[in-house]
């Protein structure tokens, strides 16, 4: 779609979507002018926390040939997040994946300017990763916004709009 755009455009993307926004500004800095961010899980902050001790030897005797398939998934549904159990197929795969992945490669690719905006109450990415995007980005502005979790489109959809204008080519 870019490819049939005149204009090069300011790219938007919360959450999982911020990480494909990332991704589509690092290998099209042609057609991207502008980045903003909000609640993208860039970094994994604090620590990493271990499977519960249950799953983890559910998951043991599953690899055994101990327990089946059907077992190994109710489990899965038991202890998993609220993310993971509501994908299937493809997405959880895709899901599994992503969780871990991390983007200061791919964020030091970025040439365009990027806004951050960030709600101070987001636990499911932190400010704390923010903080260290905006170390590693060229051309970064970061935003909190106390008072506000991670869903700032529904929560602040203004400040967002505020940081796309700010960014119009």
């Amino acid at each position: 779609m870019l490819d049939e755009m005149d204009e090069r455009v300011v790219l938007l993307g919360h959450s999982f979507g911020g990480r494909v926004a990332v991704h589509l500004a690092a290998a099209r800095p042609d057609k991207v002018a502008g980045l903003v961010l909000s609640g993208v899980p860039l970094y994994r902050v604090g620590p990493r926390r271990r499977s519960p001790f249950a799953y983890r030897a559910i998951r043991a005797a599953h690899r055994a040939g101990m327990l089946g398939e059907e077992r190994l998934e109710r489990a899965r549904r038991r202890y998993g997040s609220a993310d993971y159990r509501a994908a299937t197929g493809v997405l959880r795969d895709v899901l599994v994946r992503v969780v871990g992945e991390e983007y200061e490669a791919v964020l030091k690719e970025i040439a365009c300017p990027v806004e951050l905006v960030w709600g101070a109450n987001d636990t499911t990415a932190p400010v704390a990763a923010a903080r260290r995007a905006v170390d590693v980005l060229e051309r970064a502005h970061l935003v909190v916004l106390e008072g506000v979790g991670h869903l700032t489109p529904t929560e602040a959809p203004s400040e967002l709009r505020a940081a796309t204008m700010r960014l119009r080519p």
